[in-house]
This record gives C-alpha cells, structure tokens and sequence, in this order.
C-alpha cells in the first residue's frame, strides 16, 4: 500500500471517527427519558460485550489479562477508569439536561488542556504561541464564570477528564481498544450491580418502557467502540498534527448540534467566550503547522 493511499485511508477513519462523536449527542438525546447513570450502566456494559467479541475474533483477549497482571499498568487503568466514567457520565448528563454547548466548549479547550498539562506534568516547554492559547483559554472561562454567575463545571470537568485520561493513558503499554476493553471489565461490575439495584427497586428503564428503549440502550456500547476502533486505525496511519486538526470537527459538530438543532441558548456572553477559544485555537494550530514544518526542515 503507497503512502498516500495509506494516509487517505487514515483520514477517512479519522473524519469518520469524530464525525462519530460529533453525532454521538443525537444517541444520548434519544435516550434522555433515561436516568443518566442506568445509561451510563449500559454504555459500559454493552461496550464490553462488543469489544469482547471484537478482541476474541482476533485472537487478543490475552491482552486483557496481560496489561491487567501487571500492578503499575492495572494502577494506572484502574485510575484511567475513574477518569473516562466522570467523562462519559457528564457528557450523558449535559445532553439529557440540555447542556451540549457548554459540553462542546469543553471539547473545544480540550486541546489547550493537553499543552498545559503536558507543561506541569511531562516537563514539555511552552512556546510563546501556546501561553498565549491557554491564557486565551483562561480569559474565557473567567468571562463565562463573571457573567453567567457560575463557573462552567460541564467544560471544565470534560476537557480536564479527557485531559488526565490521555496523559495516563500515555503510560499504559496497552492499544485502544485493548486498554478500552480492560476499562470497562474493571467498571463492569459496579455497573451491573448498579443495574441488579435498579431493578429490585424497580426504577430499571431496560426491558420495562418500550421496544425503543430496549433497542437503543444495548446500542451504547456499539457507538462507543466503533468510532474508538476508526480512530485507532487512524492514529496508526496519520502524523499525530494531521489528527489534532480531526479533533475540531466533533465539537464543531456538537456545537452546530447544541445550537441549531437543540435550540441551546447562544447569548452574546458566549460569543465573547467561544470567540476567545477559537482566537487560542487558530493561534495553537498555526503554532503547530509551523513547528511541524520546521521539525521536517531539520530532519
């Protein structure tokens, strides 16, 4: 396979993959008349069936065990956990509560939250550019927080989740899909204890609403792996810049979403505060352009 072909390849995954997630909203939207935990339940639950299926065809169900055996990498996916059930959680909760702009803000710093973590935590120097991007960010969480009265926990809690999961999951010698699949193996149990509890209560949704209901929540675990597995085979196959500007098309989306489909609310107020982070992103994007091109002059 050329290379060019190879990278088509990659970006038709990629475009693919987050044009996934961008959509993903119209799923937890569908099933807003849900309690967002039981959702989140059968996210984990159903995900873990289908990648189970996916790594057994494969042949790959011992790297399951494998990454788990080992104390520091299963330390780690234990804390990765933790980190991606807050993400998915507040994600389920913004779209059913009406809140997917605030949510697509969080994506869109999301990339802004990496620079500076990787500046407090992975000793990475920030260029001039990238101070700039964040401080932008800065400014507009603060103008958001003056003006709206409250500070945007829903952003701040995904873009620092997501943040936190990457740089661990940078330590995991383990794929995506394999580390997703011992994610959710580890979260399977309180999920479906969560679920026993539900129904011995008999507040459990699943198999007692309506047809629509029990097909659409065993359906979670499919629009969680899927885009998961087109972004792995696009990761493989694109320099890492070409995908961090694939990144900006699913809160684009989520925004477009949030606004025009939803009828979210978008006030002056948030002009002001998406205007910043859009100003932070061009500036980090040309930043990375040029420092790419530069990388590729020297070699």
């Amino acid at each position: 396979m050329t290379h060019d072909r190879n990278s088509r390849i990659g970006v038709a995954y990629g475009i693919a993959a987050y044009f996934a997630w961008g959509f993903i909203a119209l799923y937890f939207k569908a099933v807003a008349h849900v309690a967002p935990f039981e959702v989140l339940a059968h996210r984990i639950v159903w995900s873990l069936v289908l990648l189970l299926v996916l790594l057994g065809a494969r042949g790959r169900l011992g790297l399951i065990t494998r990454a788990l055996r080992n104390r520091r990498t299963a330390a780690t996916l234990t804390a990765t956990t933790m980190l991606i059930a807050l993400n998915w959680y507040v994600f389920i909760w913004a779209v059913s509560n009406g809140h997917l702009l605030q949510a697509s803000l969080g994506y869109f710093i999301n990339p802004l939250v990496n620079v500076l973590l990787g500046f407090l935590f992975l000793g990475e120097r920030l260029r001039r550019a990238q101070t700039i991007s964040v401080a932008l960010a800065a400014v507009a969480v603060t103008w958001l927080t003056l003006k709206m009265g409250q500070v945007p926990v829903i952003s701040l809690a995904l873009a620092f989740s997501f943040g936190f999961y990457g740089l661990l999951r940078k330590k995991v010698d383990a794929d995506a899909t394999t580390g997703l699949a011992a994610e959710t193996l580890l979260l399977t149990p309180v999920a479906l204890a969560y679920l026993l509890h539900l129904e011995n209560a008999g507040d459990l949704a699943f198999t007692h609403i309506d047809s629509r209901t029990d097909i659409l929540l065993p359906l979670g675990g499919l629009v969680t792996a899927v885009p998961l597995i087109w972004f792995a085979n696009a990761a493989r196959r694109l320099r890492y810049s070409t995908v961090g500007f694939l990144q900006y098309i699913a809160p684009s989306l989520q925004f477009l979403l949030a606004v025009v489909a939803f009828g979210e609310p978008f006030t002056n107020t948030h002009l002001v505060a998406f205007g910043l982070i859009w100003t932070a992103l061009a500036l980090y994007s040309h930043d990375a352009i040029r420092s790419a091109r530069t990388g590729m002059f020297k070699a």
